[in-house]
């Protein structure tokens, strides 16, 4: 899990010497430019790429992996160079979601789950030996996941359209499934606060049946009905109508759900985070308007 585009070449074959020298040639005219590329970028104040150039192959028969500073690892702000760990590579750990998303580690349990979105299911990766297993299925279309300062997992569910944290005995709670008496979108991000409040993005991506279900007929998601939003769905599943503009929640100790960024403020809010300090909350805009960043 590198990244979202990757690729494995089996077939074999014959080099010519020509074809060999040209094969060469290509490769520095990428480097070259790929440089020029990455220079343009930094004077025109933007990251580099992370993609190599040609793109890296993380399959069985590509090259060693690369030990002090993978080529790979960009540091868009320098301050970011004393966390990393110069002689630890990027590596695939896994590989066979349709679509993964929400990574997140238990400390206490020493494993990493994630969420394979169209599968329904969340998997789980262990440390002690690498194995990887279904974790739980269904999942309700989950995405985000995260764990709070208790060691319970909180995860945001498109099908059901809300944000649940499994307790340590097994059990779930539904800590936000609507705001002011109407259903939430389809909840994708989420973190927790030392003040015991969680916050939560709420974009409208669910609304298509490869990630969730699309709204009944009418809904901004299936505005001329032409969509089933019962197909594949459990028997008695009642579906809606997208209610909501796309906000950034929190959740307070008490259960209270306010709103801490519009959809005027970040249109379709995805990714969320917060500082070490917990003084700010950062969220990626994924509808971004022309000149924003």
């Amino acid at each position: 899990m590198t990244g979202k585009y990757e690729c494995g070449r089996d077939e074999r074959r014959v080099l010519s010497r020509r074809t060999l020298v040209g094969a060469i040639a290509m490769g520095t005219g990428a480097a070259v430019a790929g440089s020029r590329g990455a220079m343009a970028q930094a004077q025109r104040g933007m990251p580099q790429t992370v993609v190599t150039s040609p793109p890296r192959d993380f399959g069985p028969g590509g090259a060693p992996s690369t030990y002090f500073w993978d080529p790979d690892v960009i540091f868009v702000d320098p301050l970011f160079r004393q966390y990393v760990q110069p002689n630890t590579p990027i590596m695939r750990l896994w590989t066979g979601s349709l679509w993964a998303e929400g990574p997140a580690w238990s400390a206490q349990g020493r494993y990493l789950v994630w969420s394979d979105i169209p599968n329904n299911r969340q998997l789980r990766w262990l440390e002690d030996n690498g194995a990887v297993s279904v974790f739980r299925m269904p999942s309700n279309n989950s995405n985000g996941n995260t764990f709070d300062f208790q060691g319970r997992q909180i995860s945001c569910e498109h099908l059901t359209r809300r944000v649940v944290r499994y307790e340590l005995d097994g059990s779930a709670t539904v800590i936000a499934d609507s705001y002011n008496g109407k259903r939430l979108n389809s909840p994708n991000d989420v973190v927790p606060h030392p003040d015991g409040s969680i916050w939560f993005t709420d974009p409208p991506y669910g609304g298509q049946l490869y990630e969730c279900e699309p709204d009944a007929a009418g809904g901004p998601s299936n505005a001329a009905g032409r969509l089933n939003p019962r197909l594949g769905q459990p028997a008695g599943f009642v579906g809606g109508k997208r209610e909501l503009p796309t906000n950034v929640y929190r959740v307070d100790p008490g259960g209270r759900v306010d709103v801490v960024v519009t959809e005027d403020q970040v249109p379709d809010p995805n990714g969320l985070c917060r500082n070490p300090a917990s003084t700010s909350c950062r969220c990626t805009e994924e509808r971004n308007r022309p000149g924003r960043r």
